[in-house]
């Protein structure tokens, strides 16, 4: 009996041991973590009179895993005097070569005052390559930087180790001696901190094998893999792997792992350029990322924090003089570490893969992917939305109680390029990206594209005239339409009686909108927008002239790349390049689309411009934004949401201010879209060239009376440069003055 038990016991015993041994062969077949795909930013590119202040190079420097030091020696460091930052290329052909970016400090902003790369002198423009901007694992919400143990500097490693394992070099994967001092200490509370018991070879099994159950047959599992990885790997490659693993908390919807990544998410650096109080706090957070995180419980980060230094001092990592010293250092966290990242526009990346790839291992582990963001104009994006959501205040909630939200695209209209995308106030309270998945009635923003629709069949038909200086009569009227009654109303019950096409867009008259649509044709215009927009056609009503239809901010930014681009709408795209072990992927990509006239588009912008002159975006003005734009405010019935959506040649912005419960925000767009878009966009165009709209061939300018659209006299008091296709223009001359 006896020896038929232990013959039992003996083969249950070789078969639990070949079946943790499978385990163990299998995943370090797979190089233990598959390599993440990697999200680039655009490169970073500096020139004279950029707006940028140190602080933001230094951020940039971090991205890109510069390593800040008191005096730049060797590639990849950097060292900051006063206003001159001083770096030593690390990528490409320049690697090596110094570089000293000098900063003045001009009306209230910060400029880059010049860039010198000595001997060679002063240059125009400076390359300094494309910063990581995060990682993703297929099927695995979660962001993680892998980086090589070499790479990891001795505090952070130390602080991990005084924090979890500290006699992690002399045990063999399960620590007997320190599972039994662990139960006195916390039972006699000796100490100030906690003592763990398990070490980090047990840990990293448990995160990568186990479950979280706490029952003895776990543990017994995952001391037994400790035990077996320990005999397979060396204790530099263990401690490397659970470096990279160790899990630090949730940004938004992503679980963070490993302190690469930590140190990106917590306080907005690369892990080489932490302060020794930043590793402990850290490391801190690994006992309980959700009672620790710094960002949301700091006394608790702080007290941790300074029992990892405790800790550190007693093993011998550093000296009480340097703990004290770390101790007495304020916390500095990234404000809302949710929203480090683009997390909205690093969604949509992940969604444009999906479709681009068309279910060919989207999102595949090992995969390069090039963005189209600008990091620079990323975070004015985000400095815009929290500040002007901050303006409207919490005083404006739903009737579930929710606060305003936003969204702010950019683009490049020239490409289709998504240079910046905000989906919402705060990514960690809501996920919900509204840039992509929002349908909101668009308002008043699709007035342009009325008359667009007007000058397009005015182009088609000879017989139908209408141009930019085409009188409407803008008074109450009564429509009829399918038997029924409908009667617009202005805003604010104004109305200018007879007005030129040209002011009567600038001031958003609704009744001269309708009047346009009905004349031009109610399936005209909804065709239009359409094929502008790139969605389904919405219905052929006369509301349609003013946005009574849901869309989404993207589909809006859309259509206004044609504006912009000279009629050619421009697919939105996140993404430019996708490669897998050198080899480019082909994405599948919709093309570019003529959807009106060169001619046509020009128009309609220029008349857009006088939004700002003398129209409803005329406190732009007033706010500092003083370049030559085009835009479109639009407000939807209720006062439910705010839009505003403006360009230059260069830059396209869209952004829209509302209620995701469909409350009324009761503010126009002018109120509460128009300043978050003149904010991002006067300091977008700091410093950068931004030409004036491109003139296409067949347009004449004629001067004419405002007031009522002929050519002007000398004695008309008032006179104005009127765009029009050649042929068109009025050849009556003004008969009132």
């Amino acid at each position: 009996m006896f020896w038929s038990l232990a013959l039992a016991t003996l083969a249950t015993g070789t078969l639990f041991y070949q079946s943790l041994s499978r385990q163990i062969d299998e995943r370090l077949a797979g190089n233990w973590t598959p390599p993440p795909a990697q999200l680039f930013a655009a490169p970073l590119e500096l020139s004279p009179n950029l707006a940028l202040d140190p602080a933001q190079l230094v951020r940039w420097l971090n991205d890109l895993g510069y390593t800040k030091r008191d005096r730049a020696r060797g590639a990849g460091e950097f060292a900051v005097d006063r206003d001159t930052i001083t770096l030593i290329e690390v990528d490409g052909a320049d690697r090596g070569r110094t570089v000293r970016v000098s900063f003045s400090l001009g009306t209230g902003s910060w400029h880059v005052s010049a860039i010198d790369i000595p001997p060679a002198g002063r240059a125009d423009r400076l390359a300094l390559g494309a910063p990581l901007l995060s990682t993703l694992l297929p099927g695995d919400r979660r962001k993680q930087r892998i980086t090589p143990l070499s790479e990891m500097p001795g505090p952070v490693i130390q602080a991990v180790l005084a924090a979890e394992d500290h006699r992690f070099f002399e045990h063999r994967g399960v620590d007997v001696v320190r599972i039994a001092g662990a139960a006195v200490t916390n039972v006699t509370g000796s100490h100030r901190y906690l003592v763990g018991a398990s070490t980090l070879t047990q840990q990293l099994v448990k995160n990568t094998f186990l479950s979280a159950e706490q029952t003895v047959s776990r543990k017994l599992r995952e001391q037994a893999l400790a035990v077996l990885l320990e005999r397979r790997l060396s204790k530099a490659r263990i401690l490397e792997l659970y470096l990279n693993e160790v899990y630090l908390g949730q940004q938004g919807s992503f679980a963070i792992h490993g302190v690469a990544q930590g140190a990106r998410s917590l306080f907005g650096k690369d892990l080489r350029n932490l302060s020794l109080a930043e590793a402990a706090t850290m490391a801190g957070t690994i006992q309980a990322p959700q009672l620790h995180a710094p960002d949301r419980h700091p006394d608790r980060a702080r007290t941790r924090r300074n029992a990892v230094l405790q800790a550190m001092v007693e093993h011998g990592f550093v000296t009480p003089d340097e703990a004290l010293v770390a101790a007495r250092e304020s916390l500095h966290v990234v404000a809302d570490t949710a929203d480090v990242e683009a997390p909205y526009f690093v969604d949509l990346v992940h969604n444009q893969l999906e479709r681009g790839l068309a279910g060919r291992a989207a999102g595949g582990a090992g995969y390069q992917i090039e963005t189209t963001l600008d990091v620079h104009l990323q975070g004015l994006a985000e400095m815009a939305v929290h500040e002007g959501l901050r303006q409207i205040g919490t005083g404006r909630a739903g009737t579930t109680g929710e606060r305003p939200q936003a969204a702010l695209i950019a683009v490049d209209p020239r490409s289709g390029a998504i240079r910046a995308l905000v989906g919402g106030g705060s990514y960690r309270e809501s996920q919900f990206n509204r840039a992509e998945s929002a349908h909101r009635q668009l308002g008043s923003i699709v007035k342009p594209f009325v008359y667009l629709a007007a000058l397009e069949r005015a182009r088609r038909d000879p017989a139908f005239e209408f141009t930019n200086a085409s009188l409407i009569d803008d008074t109450p009227t009564t429509f009829v339409f399918d038997r029924r009654r409908w009667q617009p109303a202005n805003y604010g019950n104004v109305y200018d009686g007879p007005v030129t096409a040209r002011m009567a867009l600038a001031r958003s008259r609704n009744v001269a909108a309708v009047k346009v649509a009905r004349r031009t044709g109610f399936q005209e215009v909804s065709d239009l927008w359409a094929a502008a927009s790139g969605g389904a056609p919405p219905p052929a009503y006369p509301s349609l002239a003013l946005g009574a239809f849901e869309t989404t901010p993207l589909h809006v930014t859309a259509a206004y790349t044609a504006l912009a681009n000279g009629g050619v709408r421009m697919p939105l795209r996140a993404i430019s390049r996708v490669s897998d072990r050198d080899r480019v992927r082909e994405l599948v990509t919709d093309t570019p689309q003529r959807v009106a006239a060169a001619d046509n588009a020009y128009l309609v912008a220029r008349m857009l411009e006088s939004v700002f002159d003398a129209g409803t975006a005329a406190a732009a003005r007033r706010q500092g934004f003083g370049h030559d734009a085009a835009g479109k405010t639009g407000s939807t019935d209720g006062l439910r949401d705010a839009w505003f959506a403006g360009f230059t040649p260069t830059l396209l912005a869209v952004v829209w201010v509302g209620l995701d419960d469909g409350s009324p925000l009761g503010l126009t767009g002018a109120e509460a879209a128009l300043p978050i878009w003149t904010d991002f966009m006067r300091r977008a165009l700091d410093g950068r060239e931004s030409p004036d709209l491109s003139q296409p061939p067949g347009i004449t300018v004629v001067e004419v009376d405002p007031a009522n659209g002929l050519r002007a006299t000398p004695r008309c008091p008032d006179t104005l440069s009127e765009s029009f296709r050649r042929g068109t223009e009025p050849s009556a001359a003004c008969t009132l003055h």
